[in-house]
């Protein structure tokens, strides 16, 4: 099992289908490796962008053995963790560790709108029921549940929580969390557009969208800003900006991987009830992309 060193850009990669709708192992396993070789630090599969609500336990396992496999030691491979009942959190997180994950990306419990003792007695309890080290996933905009900072100091007591992927779309968490629990968490943005504000405040690491399409420039930004390159930074950040828009929407998933046509990074295909874009929506977000391509920046040297 690769160990995790908690920074850096960590894809949040899209999940390959064939024309049936089955997994197509042999375009997960291409864009994985062309993430690697982009310079990410870290795979993230099973994620919101990658269509975990629609994946059997079983798919699931399966995209986390594809992406160890590939990985091949060269970067950790993390899974997202999304599940109606705490004890079907705990019986999935055994398998994901058997699979040979490195960590989980932990999310509340789906579907029921849990308070902040059930919130986190589910966290503690799924943390026990693996040697897995966790990033805890906070999106009270999508699934309507707040970690607090209040609540990131409950949860500082159990050591297997290493980061936070922070994504209340509050880039003035990120100083709220640090001022309250100093830096016992590695802080991720979760949130493409405000990524460059969040690692410049102090996050150590960047849960990224459209990486997936573009992974050498989301690899450029944060290695700019880390080298405290930031003017460097936000000329590619600027330039990026109307593509990063694409990642906060209900359609995130098709405008990824839209994107992700347009740069051979991958295909269209989702699993209904999603379908992909039509009409005037795909026009505009296939206008943007293509306006993104032909002003495409050159990258410094780093």
């Amino acid at each position: 099992m690769t160990r995790i060193d908690w920074r850096g850009v960590f894809p949040a990669v899209t999940t390959k289908f064939a024309d049936d709708l089955s997994l197509d192992e042999a375009w997960n396993r291409r864009h994985i490796a062309a993430q690697i070789d982009a310079g990410v630090h870290g795979i993230i599969v099973s994620g919101s962008l990658g269509e975990a609500s629609t994946l059997t336990p079983d798919e699931k396992i399966e995209l986390v053995r594809i992406a160890v496999s590939e990985a091949a030691g060269r970067v950790p491979v993390v899974c997202g963790v999304a599940e109606r009942s705490t004890a079907d959190a705990c019986r999935f997180v055994k398998r994901v560790q058997e699979a040979g994950a490195a960590g989980i990306m932990l999310l509340p419990p789906m579907l029921y709108v849990s308070d902040r003792r059930e919130t986190v007695t589910y966290m503690k309890t799924v943390a026990r029921a693996s040697d897995l080290p966790i990033m805890v996933y906070n999106n009270p905009v999508s699934y309507k549940v707040d970690i607090t900072p209040d609540g990131f100091e409950e949860l500082a007591d159990e050591p297997k929580f290493e980061a936070i992927k922070e994504s209340s779309d509050d880039v003035r968490r990120i100083t709220d969390i640090r001022n309250r629990v100093g830096d016992r968490f590695r802080i991720f943005c979760g949130v493409d557009d405000i990524a460059l504000e969040a690692l410049v405040l102090g996050a150590v690491g960047w849960v990224a969208g459209l990486v997936c399409a573009f992974p050498r420039e989301t690899v450029v930004i944060y290695e700019l800003v880390k080298a405290g390159r930031v003017a460097e930074a936000v000329e590619i950040y600027r330039w990026f900006m109307p593509l990063l828009h694409l990642d906060v929407s209900t359609k995130l998933v098709q405008n990824i991987k839209l994107a992700e046509v347009h740069t051979g990074m991958g295909t269209e295909t989702v699993r209904p009830p999603r379908l992909p874009l039509v009409g005037a929506e795909r026009d505009r977000v296939e206008a943007i992309i293509r306006t993104a391509l032909a002003s495409r920046p050159d990258l410094p040297t780093l």
